[in-house]
């Protein structure tokens, strides 16, 4: 997949494109169905796929004191979208000055100008240009006037429920440490990615080492507790059965930040420091609590990693 950070990097004979338009924070269930629909309509019309996205939540310019945390960092973001087969993905910078340009101006340079644009995806609710005065309805307005087509995708629902799907409902879920459920709406399990650093080898002297992930991640982290899931190493491409532990270990008192924590199921001597991994979270284990001392916090441990072993399938029971 093509990547352009400027409109200046998009060759003059680019096109024509079938584009949808969004944020696309996470590329959940909901953006893979518009993603999945603008490939049949690019293969009808023989069109290049283009995601038009940008490089911050809109309201981070706009109404900060609204903005939500991001699902997935920008780079993360833009990787998924690659993994959807899509030809390009035009990342805009939001800023003050394209903020404050007319939803015709957007339409006429960004989508006809440098595009060549032949149809259009959008949600229901998407709004774009000076003030969201961009609607479906003015770009079904504008569409016979630039020569382009425009088709509004419904909102998509998982089975058996009657909310869409949604970032929001994403980050709400994280936040409750249901993971689980997350996975449903990701339509992938969460996960975050970063380099294992050194930490207090607790969890060695405990007899169960960790692979401690570096503060800077590339997803929103879940809840503080206990996860079965997966530790993908990115250097061997070997996937490993994990329990995860994401907290500040409130047993203790000399840990600042909240960590990402992984012990690899049935491994004692893997050397993983300075190693890229993701951190795939399948299942909460338990909430976070503080034990009195390290026997009980072993005995808890241990516990935890009988369980993962069982919802990783690997129990022996």
């Amino acid at each position: 997949m093509i990547v352009f950070r400027d409109l200046a990097d998009i060759p003059g004979d680019f096109g024509p494109s079938a584009v949808a338009i969004g944020k696309f924070d996470g590329v959940h269930a909901g953006h893979r169905a518009v993603i999945e629909r603008l490939e049949e309509r690019a293969a009808e019309g023989g069109l290049r796929t283009v995601a038009v996205t940008f490089d911050r939540n809109p309201l981070a310019v706009i109404r900060p004191d609204r903005c939500p945390e991001n699902v997935v960092t920008v780079d993360r973001k833009i990787a998924l979208l690659g993994e959807l087969g899509l030809d390009a993905t035009l990342l805009l910078t939001f800023d003050e000055k394209l903020a404050a340009e007319s939803a015709e101006d957007f339409v006429s340079q960004i989508l006809v100008g440098a595009l060549k644009v032949a149809t259009v995806l959008v949600g229901a609710d998407f709004r774009f240009g000076h003030r969201g005065a961009g609607t479906p309805d003015l770009l079904r307005e504008l569409g016979p006037r630039y020569g382009f087509t425009v088709e509004v995708i419904d909102d998509v629902y998982l089975p058996g429920s009657e909310r869409r799907v949604s970032s929001t409902w994403i980050r709400e879920l994280l936040l409750e440490g249901d993971v689980a459920a997350a996975a449903r709406v990701l339509g992938r399990a969460p996960d975050v990615r970063g380099e294992v650093v050194h930490g207090l080898k607790r969890g060695r002297e405990l007899g169960f080492p960790t692979a401690n992930l570096s503060a800077v991640v590339d997803a929103f982290v879940p809840a503080d507790g206990v996860y079965a899931g997966w530790l993908v190493d990115h250097d061997t491409g070997i996937r490993h059965p994990a329990a995860i532990s994401v907290g500040t270990n409130p047993t203790f008192d000399d840990v600042l930040e909240r960590q990402v924590e992984a012990h690899v199921l049935g491994e004692t001597g893997l050397d993983l420091y300075g190693h890229d991994v993701t951190v795939e979270f399948t299942e909460r284990l338990r909430g976070m609590v503080a034990f009195e001392g390290m026997e009980k916090l072993a005995r808890q441990i241990a516990a935890d990693v009988a369980d993962a072993e069982r919802v990783l399938g690997l129990s022996r029971d």
